[in-house]
This record gives structure tokens, C-alpha cells and sequence, in this order.
């Protein structure tokens, strides 16, 4: 359950960051290809196997945007329909790809928002307090 609302946080956040920023539809659909580029490499899919995947894959993203989108102020439906999804997007990844890898499409992703997270924090400059906490730690 936690982790779920981690995952749903973290794309929320990514989302967030992005959308502040000139040409979002630009910067989304890199961070979507640097993503599907992530995760080809990390289940190392054949060029045809990849090939089959990108489709499949950009249209999960795409329906788990507008999921978290619909269901913006229902956290427990949205965590719902973000797990039916995964099921349902799981069965069309068994088409391409075998069971085990299939299954680690998802563990790729959350990697890879960490990874986009960790970026981000760094770029912030989170790893320092929060301002109005230097004080008391000074």
C-alpha cells in the first residue's frame, strides 16, 4: 500500500516538474522515451522484441497519466486502476516478451523514477535542510 502511494507520489512529482517547465509536451515525451530507452536496455529486448515493446509500452504510459488524472482526489480508486492496469498491460507484455521479464517491466520503472527523483533532488539542492530548519541546525 505504501509503496504504491510512493510510486503514484513519484509520478506526480515527475509530472509536476515537468509541467513547470517551457515546452512540456516536449519535455514529457522525452522523459517517456528516456524511460522506454531505460527499461529496452535494462530487460535487454532484441531490436524485434523492442521493437513490439514501444508500442505496448507508450500506451500504458499514456492510459496511467490519464488514470492518476482521473482519479486525482480518490487515492484508493486510483490505486486500484493504476494495479488493473498493470495487470492488464502485463498480459499484453507477455505477448512480446517472456513471463519474467514481462513482470519486470514494472520493477524497471519505479527504477527509473528514482532515479528521475534522485535528479531532481539534486538539481534542488534537497539534500540541505529545509529552510526554515538551517536555523535551528546552525
Amino acid at each position: 500500500m505504501k509503496r504504491y502511494l510512493l510510486i503514484l507520489c513519484l509520478f506526480l512529482f515527475a509530472g509536476l516538474a515537468v509541467r513547470a517547465q517551457d515546452g512540456e509536451n516536449d519535455q514529457m515525451g522525452r522523459l517517456q522515451e528516456k524511460m522506454r530507452i531505460y527499461i529496452q536496455k535494462r530487460l535487454n529486448l532484441t531490436r524485434n522484441e523492442s521493437d513490439r515493446f514501444s508500442p505496448i509500452f507508450l500506451r500504458y504510459i499514456v492510459e496511467l497519466r490519464q488514470t492518476h488524472r482521473d482519479f486525482v482526489n480518490d487515492a484508493p480508486m486510483r490505486q486500484l486502476k493504476v494495479a488493473e492496469l498493470r495487470v492488464r498491460f502485463r498480459d499484453e507484455f507477455k505477448t512480446v516478451l517472456d513471463e519474467p521479464r514481462a513482470n519486470k517491466v514494472f520493477e524497471a520503472e519505479r527504477e527509473f523514477q528514482n532515479i528521475v527523483k534522485n535528479e531532481l533532488m539534486n538539481r534542488r539542492g534537497d539534500n540541505a535542510p529545509l529552510r526554515r530548519n538551517r536555523s535551528m541546525i546552525q
